[in-house]
């Protein structure tokens, strides 16, 4: 069987799979990061200011939280939040806001 060459670049361009997200331990970290004061218990930003995180894309979200981590978002609060978070505490974050039901 052979692999073409645009197949192969895709994957190898891809980067390394993600990491599987649990649900559990992502609740558990929004807890111990104080994640709910800004975006409320239920994933919905208790002001306008704050966006809504429940039901959106772990994909996104992830990307979002590398970015405050590495300074490429730049924003105060959530720079300080993730500057500290390891690939697998924000794909269980990711995870546990992504399987939050969206609000109406």
């Amino acid at each position: 069987m052979r692999v073409s060459a645009a197949l192969l670049t895709g994957l190898l361009l891809a980067g390394p799979p993600a990491l599987a997200g649990s649900v559990e331990q992502g609740l558990e970290k929004t807890k111990e990061l104080g994640c709910r004061t800004c975006h409320g218990k239920d994933g919905q930003g208790i002001m306008p200011i704050y966006p809504n995180l429940a039901g959106q894309k772990a994909a996104y979200l992830e990307q979002q939280l590398k970015a405050f981590r590495s300074g490429r978002r730049p924003a105060a609060q959530m720079s300080i939040v993730a500057k500290d978070l390891s690939n697998q505490d924000i794909s269980d974050l990711a995870a546990y806001y992504a399987s939050l039901k969206p609000c109406q």
